[in-house]
């Protein structure tokens, strides 16, 4: 398609429709995460049940949970189901075997099981300030929601910054502060992640729906400008900075649930 944003391969800064707005967002009360230096991308690589791309320039759309939000042994029992277990990784990401796992993930971590920590104001904001913390230097956000028991990202990677460098900073700096705040030990993050380059644009924007109406479809919104730690939210409050008080009203209140996609349910497959 002419839309398509990457080209697997092609060189950094060369894809064609790279997102053109990049806003920056800022973090307010998170400590220094740890500096990464310029590392090599791993290309395609497989750490248990999912396939991992990596590449500059590349937009994510990306999946970490709560170690207790979808148990193992039921992610492996429905691998079986689907006959999962021995196809390769280049394989698996655009089947549709691989399609209905991911579906399947995506209603049970919607149906809200496990301790569901996020669900806590102070460890959600812990979460969203540090996606926010790096954004512009290693990485440009695009998207972002912290749900009770897990978080979706939609970031374009940048040059020498691996992305699973940018998610183990994540995941270990905040389950270290998590772990402190709530005052226990063990697991906080589920050790695997999900990954999936998007395709062109029409991928791009339902990707980026799905993630912020994400609690809508869950139940727990009205709209995903009433999710307190998305970038639905705090898009909306600096569109409302940047303008005259009396449009950023009259914009407000403008806004309806009704607004949600027809689409916003189902997890977002890629478009060739």
């Amino acid at each position: 398609m002419t839309d398509s944003l990457i080209k697997p391969g092609a060189q950094p800064g060369t894809q064609p429709g790279t997102p053109a707005s990049r806003r920056h967002f800022t973090a307010a009360g998170t400590a220094a995460l740890p500096t990464l230096p310029a590392k090599p991308h791993l290309e395609w690589t497989s750490r248990g049940y999912l396939p991992h791309f990596d590449h500059p320039g590349l937009v994510q759309f990306i999946t970490f949970r709560l170690d207790d939000s979808v148990p193992r042994e039921t992610v492996l029992r429905w691998k079986e189901e689907l006959d999962l277990q021995s196809r390769s990784a280049s394989s698996d990401s655009d089947s549709a075997r691989a399609a209905e796992l991911r579906e399947r993930i995506a209603k049970y971590e919607d149906a809200g099981h496990g301790a569901c920590f996020l669900r806590q104001p102070v460890i959600a904001a812990l979460v969203e300030n540090a996606l926010l913390h790096f954004d512009g230097g290693r990485y440009h956000l695009l998207a972002w929601c912290v749900m009770p028991n897990h978080v979706h990202v939609l970031a374009e990677m940048k040059e020498g910054v691996p992305l699973s460098d940018i998610i183990h900073s994540w995941k270990s700096f905040t389950a270290k502060k998590a772990n402190q705040l709530l005052r226990r030990t063990g697991d906080f993050w589920m050790r695997e992640y999900h990954d999936r380059y998007i395709r062109n644009s029409r991928h791009l924007e339902e990707t980026r729906s799905y993630i912020e109406e994400n609690p809508v479809k869950a139940g727990l919104a009205k709209s995903p400008q009433d999710w307190p730690w998305s970038s639905a939210l705090r898009e909306k409050i600096q569109q409302a900075s940047e303008q005259p008080s009396g449009q950023a009203s009259g914009q407000a209140s403008g806004q309806t649930s009704g607004q949600t996609s027809g689409n916003a349910g189902v997890p977002p497959a890629e478009h060739k």
